[in-house]
């Protein structure tokens, strides 16, 4: 028998399509998505926050106590894993260009630190999504905005493109064993092409053509990556209706400081627009980065008011050690981040309350998960529904025209 391997993956989409890479690269081992019963744990972590890095560090002190073989792997091994394994905390690191040894390393009988480098290219394809309704399609590695709070482009590298062939190829097998669902991923996603002569609009396209794919979602994109190809494919039918467009601040004076190449105003006028088209919008948001004072807090209150988001990915500032922003002075106290925190999400809450009363069409939804009759899912504008059914609606695309609106969600019977 086989030994059992589990995966537990932190953070990004990114991290879920490298753990699905890891997992297809597995001859000498079986995966299990049950912990209990696996003698081997491959921990692919996330350093964006100290948060991260303490829930990582957390589970890596749980597990080990159960006397598994703790292998770490992602963004926190270039920032904690030469501590973790000088503690004797795992096995083995191994930086993300490695995972395609990952037979090679699990089977090591020697510790080992093997970090790689940040230039690699994924040329991995993958043919199923495990535990998943939905595929991840990672088409780059890599950021070359060098925003002040960020330590991810110190631990993916600079932006490469993934090559297309391979991209079609990946989605083509995944949409042969049964998904409809894409999303694509990366460090900075809108960047693709860029060096290449091409776009992530001409490659959804390209997606879009091939048979099975039924919706295409963008992990996140920057108001500049929102250029002119991209409006070309906003009235396509297999396009997500909601996009998660990272602004990170509202207050003109917080972008400055914050190194970023948006601006509000423009921020206004490209986030109307697409209200106008009738798209859910989502953004990230850093609170209490230095520098935010009350008064550009309470300014940046009321410019957000103009941005019409229902989804928001919220973030209290985070000091990364190496960045601009961790030597900033003005560092924002936590109990005052924690009260805008709650005030920033009250308000996104009272908007997709809003945005669901008033966009009463029917859902197109993908149901992800259930059982014993009550199931969940995802509609075209990244809402949540609950569905009560006596069919088995698990993994099942339905057309919902009626439904109700909840606080925190929708429901139907089907």
């Amino acid at each position: 028998m086989k030994p059992k391997v589990y995966f537990k993956t932190f953070g990004c989409r990114t991290n879920l399509f490298d753990s699905q890479v890891m997992m297809s690269g597995l001859s000498d081992y079986d995966v299990t998505e049950n912990e209990s019963e696996a003698q081997i744990v491959v921990v692919n972590s996330c350093t964006v926050t100290n948060g991260a890095d303490v829930s990582v560090r957390g589970y890596i002190n749980s597990i080990e106590k159960q006397g598994k073989k703790l292998f770490l792997t992602g963004c926190g091994a270039h920032t904690k894993g030469e501590s973790l394994f000088k503690a004797g905390k795992v096995q083995g690191v191994f930086g993300q260009s490695e995972k395609m040894k990952i037979n090679t390393l699990l089977s090591s009988t020697e510790k080992f630190y093997e970090i790689g480098d940040l230039n690699y290219i994924d040329d991995a394809i993958v043919d199923d999504f495990v535990g998943k309704s939905r595929a991840f399609i990672k088409i780059q590695e890599g950021c070359n905005f060098r925003c002040s709070y960020c330590i991810i482009p110190f631990v993916r590298g600079d932006s490469r493109n993934m090559d297309e062939a391979k991209i079609l190829e990946q989605v083509s097998r995944l949409a042969s064993n049964g998904f409809g669902e894409f999303v694509l991923t990366g460090t900075n996603v809108g960047s693709y092409g860029q060096g290449d002569g091409k776009n992530i609009a001409q490659l959804m396209q390209k997606m879009s053509l091939i048979r099975g794919v039924r919706r295409i979602r963008v992990g996140s994109l920057e108001p500049i990556q929102i250029n002119e190809a991209f409006r070309e494919i906003l009235g396509e039918p297999w396009l997500e209706r909601h996009l998660h467009i990272a602004i990170q601040h509202s207050s003109d004076e917080m972008l400055r400081i914050m190194n970023r190449r948006n601006r509000h105003n423009s921020d206004v006028e490209l986030f109307g627009m697409l209200n106008d088209r009738g798209f859910a919008l989502g953004t990230d948001f850093i609170v209490g980065h230095p520098g935010e004072t009350d008064a550009l807090w309470n300014e940046a209150m009321e410019n957000i008011k103009r941005l019409h988001l229902t989804h928001i990915h919220p973030f209290t500032y985070s000091k990364r050690d190496g960045t601009p922003s961790a030597s900033m002075k003005n560092q924002v106290n936590g109990a005052i981040s924690s009260v805008r925190m709650t005030q920033l999400n009250a308000h996104i809450h009272a908007n997709n309350l809003l945005f669901r009363r008033n966009t009463k069409v029917p859902l197109d939804v993908l149901v992800e998960s259930g059982d014993n009759g009550t199931y969940s899912g995802l509609d075209q504008f990244f809402n949540k529904i609950v569905i009560k059914s006596n069919e088995d609606l698990s993994g099942n695309w339905i057309n919902i025209e009626k439904y109700e609106v909840e606080n925190d969600h929708n429901t139907a019977q089907f």
